[in-house]
């Protein structure tokens, strides 16, 4: 144990934050510790929009489903996959780059970039005693998104990152078993014992709930994700990310 696996460990997310915005020298430090993370072939696939300006921080907060913590956090990634940078290069060395970066394999590699450095970046955050919170939300009408923040080809808004100092001590939310994780050799099938673990993580998730709300709410972890997964969202995503120019082969 140390003080980089605690950080870790004692990971929640914030929603509710003081009225204080990071000092240039913090939003530098986070993202260089996102530059830092793991990138696939050196491509550095990703891009960082920061947020400062209120007015744009409330229509990207309205555009992720009227989250007002995104308005009101400290500073605001935007966090992107990114093969615009790699199009560019193409053109100043005089290569046909195009069938790769339409391949899908080069579009996985610029969401893997993205989610190491988000998640690097979240770390930094947190070991500076700052709170975070993803917020997926802002993927709910990209076309508005890249319009208010202008995106061009080849990059795609993934997800934003609210970083501030926290206004009040938020629960921490409990994870699967590790026993449901982690398979030893090979991927474990056994069903009887796959429902069994999930029934388990229902108790553990349904007490959480019950204790944290004084009894109002006792959901299911199998219960939340069947009601979410039984109503599709986005299913624009293919069409938007195709017209962007990627994971067309």
């Amino acid at each position: 144990m140390n003080d980089i696996i605690k950080t870790i460990l004692n990971h929640r997310s914030v929603r509710h934050f003081e009225d204080r915005p990071l000092t240039d020298e913090q939003i530098r430090l986070i993202v260089e510790c996102a530059q830092a993370a793991s990138t696939s072939s050196y491509m550095q696939a990703y891009s960082i929009i920061g947020v400062k300006n209120i007015q744009t921080k409330k229509k990207l907060a309205e555009q992720a489903g009227n989250q007002a913590y995104v308005e009101k956090s400290g500073h605001l990634f935007i966090f992107c996959a990114d093969l615009h940078r790699h199009e560019v290069i193409g053109e100043m060395e005089g290569k046909n780059v195009e069938d790769s970066l339409r391949s899908t394999e080069k579009f996985m590699v610029a969401l893997i970039d993205a989610a190491l450095a988000a998640q690097n970046a979240a770390l930094a955050a947190e070991s500076m005693g700052l709170g975070i919170c993803y917020i997926g939300g802002i993927r709910n009408n990209l076309e508005e998104v890249s319009k208010l923040l202008k995106i061009p080809n080849k990059v795609i808004p993934l997800f934003a990152l609210t970083v501030g100092y926290p206004a009040k001590e938020t629960a921490k939310k409990p994870r699967i078993p590790f026993e449901h994780i982690y398979h030893e050799e090979e991927y474990k099938q056994d069903q009887e014992a796959y429902v069994r673990e999930l029934e388990q993580y229902n108790e553990i998730v349904s007490n959480y709930y019950d204790q944290r709300t004084n009894g109002i709410r006792k959901d299911t972890w199998t219960g939340q994700m069947a009601r979410m997964l039984s109503n599709p969202t986005r299913m624009y995503m293919k069409q938007f990310v195709e017209k962007k120019g990627l994971n067309l082969n």
